[in-house]
């Protein structure tokens, strides 16, 4: 009888493990239905397990004690119309699930929409290429490419933003150009204490020439990504709607993500 039960308990466990559904593995792929987006990058599917995109980075409206970052909202609300309560297939790459155990997927449509590479050829994300998880690193590559040259999303929303500075820029200019030839010669004054207390060299009519930390913190047409090495000697690059963008002086510039990993710069631990 003892020996009748064991093998019973034996049979069943076998049962079990065939019966039990196999998790995702490298390079594998599942069929799932969206239960809800999350953000512009990440959703939740019918397991209750998350789903983030590969590859592509969506700005910030949902990440705790950070404010919403421009056009997260836009972005988040695309991926909701396009995905909420549809069936799509995951693709995985090398490694199927991040450190906070989410799915780490290329997700399609059915109707064969690649959605990581529409969220970023239409402008609603840039790309963030994190190896091994690089397969699509040239769709993706090419897809910014687009989008950077029409001015779509988020490359628009900057154009906007540059000429907004620039005509508020002018106007100042125009408004303060009688006052600073007023101020001119104080100006001079000023500015030959602060040499000799600095030890910064003058140019050729005595002033002290700081062109080179102005032209530092204008980006050259088409590079706005930043890259910096910090105390450490870490080469870390930024994008622009990053957490620390707006705080990172640029020591050189890139076009694109993979320029900067090329110079061997790395994209800032999350």
């Amino acid at each position: 009888m003892k020996r009748l039960s064991a093998w019973l308990v034996i049979m069943a466990c076998l049962l079990y493990a065939c019966a039990a559904p196999e998790g995702p593995k490298p390079n594998g792929e599942m069929t799932t239905t969206v239960k809800r987006v999350v953000d512009g990058d990440t959703f939740e599917i019918a397991t209750g397990e998350k789903v983030r995109l590969i590859g592509v980075d969506t700005p910030e409206t949902v990440k705790p004690n950070h404010p919403v970052e421009p056009y997260g909202k836009e972005a988040s609300n695309f991926t909701k119309e396009l995905l909420t309560g549809q069936e799509v297939r995951l693709v995985f790459d090398v490694e199927p699930h991040d450190r906070y155990k989410r799915l780490l997927a290329y997700v399609y449509l059915m109707d064969g929409t690649f959605v990581n590479e529409k969220l970023v050829k239409e402008g609603y994300a840039r790309i963030m290429t994190i190896p091994p998880n690089v397969a699509k690193a040239d769709v993706f590559l090419e897809a910014e490419r687009e989008a950077r040259e029409h001015n779509r999303g988020l490359w628009g929303l900057e154009l906007s933003n540059g000429k907004a500075e620039s005509k508020n820029g002018n106007a100042a200019s125009k408004n303060g150009a009688n006052s600073s030839k007023d101020k001119a010669s104080e100006s001079k004054d000023k500015a030959s204490d602060s040499n000799e207390k600095t030890g910064q060299p003058k140019n050729s009519a005595g002033e002290t020439n700081n062109q080179n930390t102005e032209q530092a913190e204008t980006p050259p047409a088409g590079k706005l990504i930043k890259g910096n090495i910090n105390s450490k000697g870490d080469k870390i690059y930024h994008v622009p709607g990053s957490r620390n963008y707006d705080q990172t002086k640029a020591e050189v510039w890139f076009a694109t993500e993979e320029e900067a990993q090329a110079a061997g710069y790395r994209a800032p631990k999350r």
